[in-house]
Protein backbone atom coordinates (compact mmCIF):
# COMPACT_ATOMS: atom_id res chain seq x y z
CA UNK A 1 0.00 0.00 0.00
CA UNK A 2 1.06 3.60 -0.32
CA UNK A 3 -0.13 5.15 2.93
CA UNK A 4 2.53 6.62 5.17
CA UNK A 5 2.03 6.39 8.89
CA UNK A 6 3.34 5.46 12.31
CA UNK A 7 4.87 2.22 13.45
CA UNK A 8 2.63 -0.82 13.16
CA UNK A 9 2.47 -0.98 16.93
CA UNK A 10 1.01 2.55 16.80
CA UNK A 11 -1.53 1.83 14.05
CA UNK A 12 -4.97 2.71 15.34
CA UNK A 13 -8.53 2.10 14.27
CA UNK A 14 -8.79 5.56 12.65
CA UNK A 15 -7.63 5.25 10.05
CA UNK A 16 1.70 -12.84 -13.91
CA UNK A 17 3.07 -12.66 -15.58
CA UNK A 18 4.77 -15.70 -16.09
CA UNK A 19 3.14 -17.93 -18.57
CA UNK A 20 0.36 -19.01 -16.21
CA UNK A 21 -0.52 -17.45 -12.89
CA UNK A 22 -3.81 -18.13 -11.19
CA UNK A 23 -5.38 -19.23 -14.47
CA UNK A 24 -4.28 -16.02 -16.25
CA UNK A 25 -2.65 -17.37 -19.41
CA UNK A 26 -0.10 -15.43 -21.46
CA UNK A 27 1.28 -16.47 -24.83
CA UNK A 28 5.01 -15.66 -25.01
CA UNK A 29 6.26 -13.64 -27.95
CA UNK A 30 9.67 -12.59 -29.17
CA UNK A 31 11.23 -9.73 -27.24
CA UNK A 32 11.71 -6.76 -29.57
CA UNK A 33 15.13 -5.17 -29.61
CA UNK A 34 17.05 -8.01 -27.93
CA UNK A 35 20.01 -9.72 -29.54
CA UNK A 36 19.11 -13.20 -30.74
CA UNK A 37 22.23 -14.76 -29.17
CA UNK A 38 21.86 -13.07 -25.79
CA UNK A 39 20.13 -15.39 -23.31
CA UNK A 40 19.33 -12.47 -21.02
CA UNK A 41 17.75 -10.17 -23.58
CA UNK A 42 20.56 -7.64 -23.19
CA UNK A 43 21.56 -8.11 -19.53
CA UNK A 44 23.91 -10.85 -18.37
CA UNK A 45 23.74 -9.48 -14.84
CA UNK A 46 21.82 -6.79 -13.05
CA UNK A 47 22.05 -4.78 -9.84
CA UNK A 48 19.09 -3.60 -7.77
CA UNK A 49 17.13 -1.40 -7.90
CA UNK A 50 15.99 -2.21 -11.43
CA UNK A 51 13.89 0.98 -11.56
CA UNK A 52 16.97 3.17 -11.03
CA UNK A 53 17.29 4.41 -14.60
CA UNK A 54 13.60 5.18 -14.84
CA UNK A 55 12.40 6.34 -11.41
CA UNK A 56 13.67 7.12 -7.92
CA UNK A 57 10.56 5.52 -6.43
CA UNK A 58 8.22 2.89 -7.88
CA UNK A 59 6.23 1.42 -5.00
CA UNK A 60 3.79 -1.50 -4.88
CA UNK A 61 4.92 -2.89 -8.25
CA UNK A 62 2.89 -5.34 -10.32
CA UNK A 63 4.30 -6.88 -13.51
CA UNK A 64 2.86 -8.67 -16.53
CA UNK A 65 4.20 -9.84 -19.90
CA UNK A 66 2.21 -8.37 -22.73
CA UNK A 67 1.33 -9.98 -26.03
CA UNK A 68 3.94 -7.77 -27.69
CA UNK A 69 6.69 -9.56 -25.75
CA UNK A 70 7.51 -6.67 -23.45
CA UNK A 71 7.09 -6.76 -19.70
CA UNK A 72 5.02 -3.98 -18.13
CA UNK A 73 5.33 -2.76 -14.54
CA UNK A 74 2.60 -0.75 -12.83
CA UNK A 75 3.32 1.32 -9.73
CA UNK A 76 1.45 3.20 -7.03
CA UNK A 77 0.75 6.93 -7.45
CA UNK A 78 3.82 9.02 -6.55
CA UNK A 79 6.28 11.39 -8.18
CA UNK A 80 8.80 9.31 -10.09
CA UNK A 81 11.77 11.56 -9.36
CA UNK A 82 12.95 13.59 -6.41
CA UNK A 83 11.94 17.21 -6.89
CA UNK A 84 9.54 16.39 -9.74
CA UNK A 85 6.66 18.20 -8.07
CA UNK A 86 3.83 16.11 -9.49
CA UNK A 87 2.49 12.60 -9.04
CA UNK A 88 1.89 9.99 -11.71
CA UNK A 89 -1.45 8.20 -11.35
CA UNK A 90 -0.52 4.52 -11.61
CA UNK A 91 2.61 4.88 -13.78
CA UNK A 92 3.34 2.23 -16.41
CA UNK A 93 6.89 1.20 -17.35
CA UNK A 94 8.08 -1.18 -20.07
CA UNK A 95 11.08 -3.52 -20.35
CA UNK A 96 12.42 -6.11 -22.76
CA UNK A 97 14.51 -7.87 -20.11
CA UNK A 98 12.95 -7.21 -16.66
CA UNK A 99 16.07 -5.21 -15.82
CA UNK A 100 16.00 -1.98 -17.85
CA UNK A 101 12.74 -0.05 -17.59
CA UNK A 102 11.29 3.00 -19.34
CA UNK A 103 8.26 5.00 -18.20
CA UNK A 104 5.77 5.01 -21.07
CA UNK A 105 2.58 6.54 -19.66
CA UNK A 106 0.22 6.70 -16.68
CA UNK A 107 -2.82 4.48 -16.50
CA UNK A 108 -5.09 7.21 -15.17
CA UNK A 109 -5.40 10.82 -16.29
CA UNK A 110 -8.04 13.49 -15.81
CA UNK A 111 -10.20 11.88 -18.49
CA UNK A 112 -10.41 8.33 -17.21
CA UNK A 113 -10.40 8.55 -13.41
CA UNK A 114 -13.49 7.12 -11.73
CA UNK A 115 -16.25 9.72 -11.46
CA UNK A 116 -17.08 8.34 -8.01
CA UNK A 117 -13.56 9.15 -6.72
CA UNK A 118 -13.16 12.25 -4.57
CA UNK A 119 -11.24 15.14 -6.11
CA UNK A 120 -8.35 14.62 -3.67
CA UNK A 121 -8.26 10.81 -4.00
CA UNK A 122 -5.03 8.96 -4.61
CA UNK A 123 -4.65 5.69 -6.52
CA UNK A 124 -2.60 2.93 -4.98
CA UNK A 125 -1.40 -0.65 -5.23
CA UNK A 126 -2.23 -1.70 -8.82
CA UNK A 127 -2.79 -5.34 -9.68
CA UNK A 128 -2.48 -6.35 -13.35
CA UNK A 129 -3.76 -9.52 -15.01
CA UNK A 130 -4.99 -10.82 -18.38
CA UNK A 131 -8.32 -12.58 -18.76
CA UNK A 132 -10.96 -13.04 -21.48
CA UNK A 133 -8.96 -11.13 -24.07
CA UNK A 134 -8.43 -8.01 -21.96
CA UNK A 135 -6.01 -6.65 -19.40
CA UNK A 136 -7.52 -6.01 -15.98
CA UNK A 137 -6.14 -3.30 -13.71
CA UNK A 138 -7.53 -3.38 -10.16
CA UNK A 139 -6.43 -0.57 -7.84
CA UNK A 140 -7.25 1.39 -4.68
CA UNK A 141 -9.21 4.64 -4.65
CA UNK A 142 -8.33 6.26 -1.33
CA UNK A 143 -11.44 8.46 -1.01
CA UNK A 144 -14.82 8.36 -2.69
CA UNK A 145 -17.56 10.95 -3.10
CA UNK A 146 -19.54 9.39 -0.23
CA UNK A 147 -20.40 11.14 3.00
CA UNK A 148 -17.42 9.87 4.99
CA UNK A 149 -13.67 10.28 4.75
CA UNK A 150 -11.07 7.53 4.74
CA UNK A 151 -13.65 5.62 2.70
CA UNK A 152 -11.36 3.65 0.38
CA UNK A 153 -12.65 1.31 -2.32
CA UNK A 154 -11.39 -1.01 -5.07
CA UNK A 155 -11.75 0.07 -8.70
CA UNK A 156 -11.08 -1.67 -12.00
CA UNK A 157 -10.10 -0.52 -15.47
CA UNK A 158 -9.66 -2.57 -18.65
CA UNK A 159 -7.62 -2.22 -21.83
CA UNK A 160 -6.71 -4.11 -24.98
CA UNK A 161 -3.02 -3.45 -24.35
CA UNK A 162 -0.97 -3.05 -21.16
CA UNK A 163 -0.02 0.52 -22.08
CA UNK A 164 -3.68 1.42 -22.49
CA UNK A 165 -5.74 3.38 -23.09
CA UNK A 166 -7.61 2.29 -19.97
CA UNK A 167 -11.38 2.40 -19.51
CA UNK A 168 -12.62 2.73 -15.96
CA UNK A 169 -15.70 1.01 -14.62
CA UNK A 170 -18.53 3.22 -13.35
CA UNK A 171 -18.85 1.71 -9.84
CA UNK A 172 -16.54 0.28 -7.18
CA UNK A 173 -15.73 -3.42 -7.37
CA UNK A 174 -15.54 -3.46 -3.57
CA UNK A 175 -17.30 -0.48 -2.02
CA UNK A 176 -16.18 1.33 1.15
CA UNK A 177 -16.76 -0.78 4.26
CA UNK A 178 -17.88 1.04 7.43
CA UNK A 179 -16.06 0.29 10.65
CA UNK A 180 -17.55 0.16 14.12
CA UNK A 181 -17.02 3.85 14.85
CA UNK A 182 -18.46 7.13 13.58
CA UNK A 183 -19.22 8.52 10.15
CA UNK A 184 -15.59 8.72 9.08
CA UNK A 185 -14.64 5.26 10.34
CA UNK A 186 -14.05 2.93 7.39
CA UNK A 187 -12.06 -0.27 7.16
CA UNK A 188 -9.02 -0.12 4.91
CA UNK A 189 -10.16 -1.47 1.55
CA UNK A 190 -6.67 -1.59 0.02
CA UNK A 191 -4.36 -3.73 -2.08
CA UNK A 192 -6.38 -5.84 -4.56
CA UNK A 193 -5.13 -9.12 -6.06
CA UNK A 194 -7.15 -10.83 -8.82
CA UNK A 195 -6.97 -14.59 -9.50
CA UNK A 196 -8.94 -17.16 -11.49
CA UNK A 197 -9.61 -20.49 -9.78
CA UNK A 198 -9.31 -23.89 -11.46
CA UNK A 199 -13.07 -23.93 -12.12
CA UNK A 200 -12.90 -20.59 -13.95
CA UNK A 201 -14.42 -18.48 -11.19
CA UNK A 202 -12.81 -15.12 -10.50
CA UNK A 203 -11.77 -13.97 -7.04
CA UNK A 204 -10.32 -10.82 -5.53
CA UNK A 205 -8.22 -10.44 -2.38
CA UNK A 206 -8.24 -7.05 -0.65
CA UNK A 207 -7.75 -5.40 2.75
CA UNK A 208 -5.12 -4.14 5.14
CA UNK A 209 -4.26 -3.68 8.81
CA UNK A 210 -7.62 -2.21 9.77
CA UNK A 211 -10.06 -4.95 8.86
CA UNK A 212 -7.71 -7.72 7.73
CA UNK A 213 -7.38 -9.36 4.30
CA UNK A 214 -10.46 -10.83 2.67
CA UNK A 215 -11.26 -12.76 -0.49
CA UNK A 216 -14.48 -12.36 -2.43
CA UNK A 217 -15.84 -14.04 -5.51
CA UNK A 218 -16.25 -11.70 -8.47
CA UNK A 219 -19.01 -11.55 -11.03
CA UNK A 220 -18.18 -13.24 -14.34
CA UNK A 221 -17.42 -9.85 -15.88
CA UNK A 222 -14.99 -9.02 -13.06
CA UNK A 223 -16.63 -5.72 -12.14
CA UNK A 224 -18.31 -6.41 -8.80
CA UNK A 225 -17.96 -8.52 -5.67
CA UNK A 226 -20.62 -11.21 -5.25
CA UNK A 227 -21.42 -13.62 -2.44
CA UNK A 228 -20.01 -13.57 1.07
CA UNK A 229 -16.35 -12.59 1.48
CA UNK A 230 -14.08 -14.65 3.73
CA UNK A 231 -11.31 -13.33 5.97
CA UNK A 232 -8.01 -15.01 5.07
CA UNK A 233 -5.53 -12.98 7.16
CA UNK A 234 -6.08 -11.29 10.49
CA UNK A 235 -6.35 -7.56 10.99
CA UNK A 236 -3.59 -5.42 12.53
CA UNK A 237 -0.94 -7.55 10.86
CA UNK A 238 -1.10 -8.01 7.07
CA UNK A 239 -1.72 -6.13 3.82
CA UNK A 240 -0.47 -6.21 0.21
CA UNK A 241 -2.00 -9.57 -0.74
CA UNK A 242 -0.70 -11.47 -3.76
CA UNK A 243 -1.86 -14.99 -4.61
CA UNK A 244 -0.48 -17.65 -6.94
CA UNK A 245 -1.31 -21.30 -7.55
CA UNK A 246 1.52 -23.84 -7.60
CA UNK A 247 1.64 -27.62 -7.17
CA UNK A 248 -2.00 -27.90 -6.15
CA UNK A 249 -1.70 -25.17 -3.51
CA UNK A 250 -2.79 -21.56 -3.40
CA UNK A 251 -0.05 -19.41 -1.86
CA UNK A 252 -1.10 -16.15 -0.27
CA UNK A 253 1.76 -13.66 0.05
CA UNK A 254 1.15 -10.70 2.37
CA UNK A 255 3.28 -7.88 3.73
CA UNK A 256 3.62 -6.91 7.37
CA UNK A 257 5.32 -4.19 9.41
CA UNK A 258 5.87 -0.51 8.81
CA UNK A 259 5.53 0.34 5.14
CA UNK A 260 7.02 3.79 5.41
CA UNK A 261 9.29 4.53 8.37
CA UNK A 262 12.25 5.75 6.36
CA UNK A 263 15.56 4.17 7.51
CA UNK A 264 13.81 1.96 10.10
CA UNK A 265 11.16 0.51 7.78
CA UNK A 266 10.66 -3.15 8.69
CA UNK A 267 8.18 -4.10 5.94
CA UNK A 268 8.52 -7.82 5.13
CA UNK A 269 6.77 -10.51 3.07
CA UNK A 270 5.16 -13.61 4.60
CA UNK A 271 3.21 -16.49 3.07
CA UNK A 272 0.62 -19.12 3.90
CA UNK A 273 -0.87 -21.79 1.68
CA UNK A 274 -4.21 -23.53 1.21
CA UNK A 275 -5.81 -26.09 -1.07
CA UNK A 276 -8.68 -23.63 -1.59
CA UNK A 277 -8.57 -20.13 -3.03
CA UNK A 278 -10.71 -19.10 -0.05
CA UNK A 279 -8.38 -20.53 2.59
CA UNK A 280 -7.74 -21.26 5.36
CA UNK A 281 -4.09 -20.33 4.76
CA UNK A 282 -1.50 -21.75 7.16
CA UNK A 283 2.26 -21.32 7.39
CA UNK A 284 4.98 -23.97 7.31
CA UNK A 285 4.42 -24.71 11.02
CA UNK A 286 0.67 -25.07 10.48
CA UNK A 287 -0.28 -21.77 12.15
CA UNK A 288 -3.20 -19.98 10.43
CA UNK A 289 -2.80 -16.46 9.09
CA UNK A 290 -6.09 -15.68 10.86
CA UNK A 291 -4.89 -16.72 14.33
CA UNK A 292 -4.45 -14.14 17.07
CA UNK A 293 -0.89 -15.46 17.55
CA UNK A 294 -0.53 -14.96 13.86
CA UNK A 295 1.23 -17.33 11.49
CA UNK A 296 3.14 -16.53 8.31
CA UNK A 297 6.30 -18.08 6.87
CA UNK A 298 9.03 -15.51 6.20
CA UNK A 299 9.67 -15.02 2.47
CA UNK A 300 11.54 -11.71 2.40
CA UNK A 301 12.72 -9.51 5.27
CA UNK A 302 15.57 -7.00 5.78
CA UNK A 303 18.88 -8.90 5.83
CA UNK A 304 21.37 -6.31 7.03
CA UNK A 305 22.48 -4.84 3.72
CA UNK A 306 21.30 -1.40 2.60
CA UNK A 307 17.76 -2.56 1.78
CA UNK A 308 15.03 -2.23 4.41
CA UNK A 309 11.25 -2.21 3.95
CA UNK A 310 11.35 -5.15 1.53
CA UNK A 311 7.68 -5.70 0.77
CA UNK A 312 4.49 -5.48 -1.29
CA UNK A 313 5.41 -8.10 -3.84
CA UNK A 314 4.26 -9.58 -7.09
CA UNK A 315 5.73 -12.54 -9.00
CA UNK A 316 6.96 -13.05 -12.56
CA UNK A 317 8.27 -16.14 -14.38
CA UNK A 318 11.05 -15.78 -16.94
CA UNK A 319 11.31 -17.75 -20.17
CA UNK A 320 13.45 -20.44 -18.52
CA UNK A 321 10.70 -21.11 -15.98
CA UNK A 322 12.48 -19.38 -13.09
CA UNK A 323 10.24 -17.42 -10.74
CA UNK A 324 11.22 -13.91 -9.65
CA UNK A 325 9.81 -11.76 -6.89
CA UNK A 326 9.16 -8.11 -7.74
CA UNK A 327 8.88 -5.75 -4.77
CA UNK A 328 9.84 -2.36 -3.42
CA UNK A 329 12.42 -1.53 -0.76
CA UNK A 330 14.04 1.46 0.90
CA UNK A 331 17.73 2.31 0.90
CA UNK A 332 18.38 3.01 4.59
CA UNK A 333 21.08 5.52 3.63
CA UNK A 334 18.78 7.40 1.21
CA UNK A 335 15.24 6.77 2.47
CA UNK A 336 13.26 9.83 1.31
CA UNK A 337 12.37 11.23 -2.07
CA UNK A 338 13.08 14.79 -0.99
CA UNK A 339 15.73 14.87 1.73
CA UNK A 340 15.91 15.03 4.61
CA UNK A 341 12.22 14.09 4.76
CA UNK A 342 9.33 13.66 2.36
CA UNK A 343 7.77 10.72 0.54
CA UNK A 344 9.49 7.44 1.34
CA UNK A 345 11.73 6.55 -1.61
CA UNK A 346 10.70 3.01 -2.54
CA UNK A 347 12.36 1.83 -5.78
CA UNK A 348 11.47 -1.44 -7.53
CA UNK A 349 13.68 -4.49 -6.99
CA UNK A 350 13.67 -7.98 -8.45
CA UNK A 351 15.26 -11.15 -7.09
CA UNK A 352 15.16 -14.86 -7.80
CA UNK A 353 12.34 -16.68 -5.98
CA UNK A 354 13.22 -20.27 -5.12
CA UNK A 355 10.91 -22.97 -3.82
CA UNK A 356 12.41 -24.97 -0.95
CA UNK A 357 10.39 -27.98 0.26
CA UNK A 358 7.22 -26.42 -1.13
CA UNK A 359 7.77 -22.94 0.31
CA UNK A 360 9.03 -19.77 -1.42
CA UNK A 361 12.36 -18.25 -0.37
CA UNK A 362 14.12 -15.28 -1.95
CA UNK A 363 17.55 -16.36 -3.23
CA UNK A 364 17.30 -19.55 -1.22
CA UNK A 365 16.70 -17.56 1.96
CA UNK A 366 19.36 -14.89 1.52
CA UNK A 367 16.87 -12.09 0.87
CA UNK A 368 17.28 -8.89 -1.11
CA UNK A 369 20.39 -8.62 -3.28
CA UNK A 370 22.76 -5.67 -3.18
CA UNK A 371 25.29 -6.65 -5.84
CA UNK A 372 25.51 -8.17 -9.34
CA UNK A 373 23.10 -11.06 -9.91
CA UNK A 374 22.42 -13.37 -12.89
CA UNK A 375 19.61 -11.70 -14.82
CA UNK A 376 16.30 -13.29 -15.78
CA UNK A 377 16.27 -15.34 -18.99
CA UNK A 378 14.24 -13.29 -21.48
CA UNK A 379 15.22 -15.01 -24.73
CA UNK A 380 14.22 -18.57 -25.63
CA UNK A 381 17.58 -20.36 -25.96
CA UNK A 382 16.91 -23.64 -24.16
CA UNK A 383 18.96 -22.41 -21.24
CA UNK A 384 17.65 -23.40 -17.83
CA UNK A 385 17.24 -21.13 -14.83
CA UNK A 386 20.19 -20.21 -12.66
CA UNK A 387 20.98 -22.62 -9.86
CA UNK A 388 19.54 -21.40 -6.57
CA UNK A 389 22.57 -22.56 -4.62
CA UNK A 390 22.41 -23.92 -1.08
CA UNK A 391 19.91 -22.43 1.31
CA UNK A 392 21.26 -20.76 4.45
CA UNK A 393 21.60 -23.13 7.36
CA UNK A 394 19.64 -22.57 10.56
CA UNK A 395 21.50 -21.23 13.57
CA UNK A 396 23.75 -23.85 15.12
CA UNK A 397 23.56 -24.46 18.86
CA UNK A 398 25.89 -22.15 20.73
CA UNK A 399 29.06 -23.88 21.90
CA UNK A 400 30.08 -21.93 24.99
CA UNK A 401 28.27 -19.87 27.59
CA UNK A 402 29.82 -16.47 28.32
CA UNK A 403 27.18 -15.49 30.83
CA UNK A 404 24.02 -17.04 32.19
CA UNK A 405 21.41 -16.17 34.78
CA UNK A 406 18.72 -18.66 35.74
CA UNK A 407 17.36 -16.24 38.33
CA UNK A 408 17.91 -18.80 41.06
CA UNK A 409 19.29 -16.31 43.59
CA UNK A 410 17.65 -13.50 45.51
CA UNK A 411 18.46 -10.97 42.82
CA UNK A 412 19.97 -10.95 39.31
CA UNK A 413 23.60 -12.10 39.25
CA UNK A 414 26.46 -9.58 39.41
CA UNK A 415 27.06 -7.74 36.16
CA UNK A 416 23.51 -6.49 35.71
CA UNK A 417 22.66 -2.82 36.28
CA UNK A 418 19.34 -1.04 36.31
CA UNK A 419 18.56 1.86 34.01
CA UNK A 420 16.05 3.90 35.99
CA UNK A 421 14.29 2.40 39.00
CA UNK A 422 14.19 -1.40 39.38
CA UNK A 423 10.92 -2.79 38.04
CA UNK A 424 11.24 -6.57 38.47
CA UNK A 425 11.85 -9.09 41.23
CA UNK A 426 13.33 -12.58 41.42
CA UNK A 427 10.76 -15.09 42.57
CA UNK A 428 10.88 -18.93 42.49
CA UNK A 429 13.59 -19.10 39.87
CA UNK A 430 12.12 -16.50 37.55
CA UNK A 431 12.52 -12.80 36.95
CA UNK A 432 8.95 -11.55 37.45
CA UNK A 433 8.29 -8.25 35.70
CA UNK A 434 4.87 -6.53 35.61
CA UNK A 435 4.61 -4.66 32.32
CA UNK A 436 5.31 -1.00 32.95
CA UNK A 437 3.04 1.90 32.16
CA UNK A 438 6.13 3.28 30.46
CA UNK A 439 7.95 2.89 27.17
CA UNK A 440 11.15 3.37 25.21
CA UNK A 441 9.71 4.98 22.09
CA UNK A 442 10.96 8.24 20.59
CA UNK A 443 10.40 10.91 23.26
CA UNK A 444 8.84 8.51 25.78
CA UNK A 445 11.99 7.21 27.46
CA UNK A 446 10.50 6.20 30.80
CA UNK A 447 10.81 2.40 30.98
CA UNK A 448 13.23 0.67 33.35
CA UNK A 449 15.69 -1.77 31.78
CA UNK A 450 17.98 -4.42 33.20
CA UNK A 451 21.31 -4.17 31.33
CA UNK A 452 24.78 -5.67 31.11
CA UNK A 453 27.73 -5.17 28.73
CA UNK A 454 27.79 -7.35 25.63
CA UNK A 455 30.98 -9.28 24.87
CA UNK A 456 33.20 -8.34 21.95
CA UNK A 457 32.99 -10.18 18.63
CA UNK A 458 30.24 -12.62 17.70
CA UNK A 459 27.71 -13.68 20.32
CA UNK A 460 24.16 -14.89 20.79
CA UNK A 461 21.75 -13.92 23.56
CA UNK A 462 18.71 -16.07 24.32
CA UNK A 463 15.85 -15.84 26.77
CA UNK A 464 12.63 -17.68 27.57
CA UNK A 465 9.72 -15.45 28.54
CA UNK A 466 6.11 -16.02 29.49
CA UNK A 467 3.70 -13.12 28.90
CA UNK A 468 0.08 -13.42 30.05
CA UNK A 469 -1.62 -11.26 27.40
CA UNK A 470 -3.85 -14.11 26.22
CA UNK A 471 -5.37 -14.04 22.74
CA UNK A 472 -8.10 -12.14 20.87
CA UNK A 473 -8.82 -9.55 23.55
CA UNK A 474 -7.72 -6.00 22.75
CA UNK A 475 -4.38 -5.33 24.49
CA UNK A 476 -2.15 -2.35 23.59
CA UNK A 477 0.93 -2.52 23.60
CA UNK A 478 2.16 -4.70 26.44
CA UNK A 479 5.40 -6.47 25.58
CA UNK A 480 8.42 -8.24 27.02
CA UNK A 481 11.72 -9.34 25.56
CA UNK A 482 15.41 -8.66 24.99
CA UNK A 483 17.26 -5.59 23.78
CA UNK A 484 20.54 -4.60 22.17
CA UNK A 485 20.78 -1.21 23.82
CA UNK A 486 23.13 1.67 22.99
CA UNK A 487 21.09 4.49 24.52
CA UNK A 488 17.49 5.64 24.78
CA UNK A 489 17.60 6.92 21.20
CA UNK A 490 19.38 3.97 19.60
CA UNK A 491 18.46 0.37 20.36
CA UNK A 492 16.97 -2.86 19.02
CA UNK A 493 14.17 -4.69 20.80
CA UNK A 494 12.84 -8.22 20.19
CA UNK A 495 9.66 -8.80 22.16
CA UNK A 496 6.42 -10.73 22.39
CA UNK A 497 3.98 -7.89 21.78
CA UNK A 498 0.20 -7.41 22.00
CA UNK A 499 -1.33 -5.23 19.27
CA UNK A 500 -5.10 -4.90 19.47
CA UNK A 501 -6.43 -8.45 19.03
CA UNK A 502 -3.21 -9.88 17.59
CA UNK A 503 -0.03 -11.15 19.22
CA UNK A 504 3.32 -11.15 17.46
CA UNK A 505 7.07 -11.16 17.95
CA UNK A 506 8.21 -7.68 17.00
CA UNK A 507 11.82 -6.79 16.18
CA UNK A 508 11.98 -3.00 16.51
CA UNK A 509 14.66 -0.42 15.90
CA UNK A 510 15.00 3.19 16.99
CA UNK A 511 17.74 5.51 15.77
CA UNK A 512 18.41 9.21 15.23
CA UNK A 513 17.96 10.40 11.66
CA UNK A 514 18.36 13.96 10.37
CA UNK A 515 17.46 15.59 13.66
CA UNK A 516 14.52 13.32 14.49
CA UNK A 517 13.95 9.89 15.96
CA UNK A 518 13.09 7.13 13.48
CA UNK A 519 11.29 4.04 14.77
CA UNK A 520 10.14 0.94 12.92
CA UNK A 521 9.67 -2.78 13.33
CA UNK A 522 9.55 -6.12 11.57
CA UNK A 523 7.91 -9.33 12.74
CA UNK A 524 9.37 -12.82 13.06
CA UNK A 525 7.57 -16.07 14.01
CA UNK A 526 4.31 -16.48 15.94
CA UNK A 527 4.60 -16.30 19.73
CA UNK A 528 3.12 -18.64 22.30
CA UNK A 529 2.21 -17.99 25.91
CA UNK A 530 5.83 -18.96 26.53
CA UNK A 531 8.16 -17.79 23.77
CA UNK A 532 11.89 -18.22 23.22
CA UNK A 533 13.72 -15.21 21.79
CA UNK A 534 17.24 -15.05 20.37
CA UNK A 535 19.47 -12.31 18.94
CA UNK A 536 22.61 -13.31 17.05
CA UNK A 537 25.32 -10.65 16.76
CA UNK A 538 28.18 -10.46 14.29
CA UNK A 539 30.42 -7.72 12.96
CA UNK A 540 30.21 -6.95 9.25
CA UNK A 541 33.56 -7.36 7.46
CA UNK A 542 34.90 -4.12 6.07
CA UNK A 543 32.40 -1.70 7.62
CA UNK A 544 32.56 -2.92 11.23
CA UNK A 545 28.79 -2.44 11.54
CA UNK A 546 27.02 -4.55 14.13
CA UNK A 547 24.50 -6.91 12.53
CA UNK A 548 21.85 -8.46 14.77
CA UNK A 549 19.41 -11.07 13.49
CA UNK A 550 16.26 -12.13 15.32
CA UNK A 551 15.03 -15.69 15.91
CA UNK A 552 11.91 -16.92 17.68
CA UNK A 553 10.60 -20.27 18.85
CA UNK A 554 7.45 -21.59 20.47
CA UNK A 555 9.11 -24.70 21.93
CA UNK A 556 12.81 -23.88 22.33
CA UNK A 557 13.75 -26.44 19.63
CA UNK A 558 12.34 -25.24 16.29
CA UNK A 559 13.58 -21.75 15.50
CA UNK A 560 12.28 -19.30 12.91
CA UNK A 561 14.85 -16.94 11.42
CA UNK A 562 13.77 -13.33 11.04
CA UNK A 563 15.32 -10.13 9.80
CA UNK A 564 18.49 -8.22 10.59
CA UNK A 565 18.93 -4.69 11.91
CA UNK A 566 22.27 -2.87 12.05
CA UNK A 567 24.00 -0.64 14.59
CA UNK A 568 26.94 1.69 13.86
CA UNK A 569 30.47 0.34 14.18
CA UNK A 570 31.27 2.58 17.16
CA UNK A 571 28.25 1.43 19.21
CA UNK A 572 28.81 0.24 22.75
CA UNK A 573 26.10 -2.42 23.00
CA UNK A 574 24.53 -3.55 26.24
CA UNK A 575 22.28 -6.60 26.42
CA UNK A 576 18.98 -5.85 28.13
CA UNK A 577 15.67 -7.21 29.37
CA UNK A 578 12.47 -5.22 29.60
CA UNK A 579 8.69 -5.40 30.01
CA UNK A 580 6.76 -2.26 29.06
CA UNK A 581 4.14 -0.69 26.81
CA UNK A 582 1.34 -0.48 29.36
CA UNK A 583 0.33 -1.96 32.68
CA UNK A 584 -1.96 -4.95 33.13
CA UNK A 585 0.22 -7.94 32.21
CA UNK A 586 3.12 -9.80 33.80
CA UNK A 587 6.25 -11.17 32.15
CA UNK A 588 8.27 -14.02 33.66
CA UNK A 589 11.80 -14.59 32.37
CA UNK A 590 13.09 -18.14 32.99
CA UNK A 591 16.69 -17.40 32.05
CA UNK A 592 19.00 -15.32 29.91
CA UNK A 593 22.18 -16.77 28.37
CA UNK A 594 24.92 -15.22 26.28
CA UNK A 595 26.84 -17.66 24.07
CA UNK A 596 29.81 -17.61 21.77
CA UNK A 597 29.24 -19.24 18.37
Amino acid sequence: MAVTGPSLRRVTRLLLTGVTVGGLVMVPAAVPGAAADDPYGGSGTYVNPVSQGMADTYADPAVIRGHDGYWYAFGTTDPLRSGEGRSHSLPIARSSDLVHWTHVTDALDEGNRPDWAAADASYWAPDISYHDGRYWLYYVVTQTTGAGRNDSAIAVATAANPAGPWTTHDAPVVAPRPGAGGADDFKWTFDPAHVVDTDGTRHLYYGSYYGGIWVTRLSADGTRAVGEPVMVATDNRFEGAYAVRRGGWWYLFASSGDCCAGPTTGYSVFVGRSRSVRGPFVDREGVPLTASRTGGTVVLTPNGNRWVGTGHNAMVTDLAGQDWIVYHAIDRRNPYLDEPYGINRRPMLIDRLDWVDGWPAVRGGRGASDGPQPAPVTRRTGQGPASPGPAPTPPAPASSVVFGDDFDQERPRPGWTWLRSPAARVEKGRLVWPTQDADLHKDNNSASLLLRDAPRGAWTVETKVRLDVGVEAVRNYQQAGILAYVDDDRYLRLAHTAIWNTRQTEFAQEQPYAGRQAYGSMTVGPPAETTWLRLRHRVAPGTGEHLLRAYTSRDGRTWIAGGTWTLPADSRIRIGLGAMGGSGATAEFDYVRVHRP
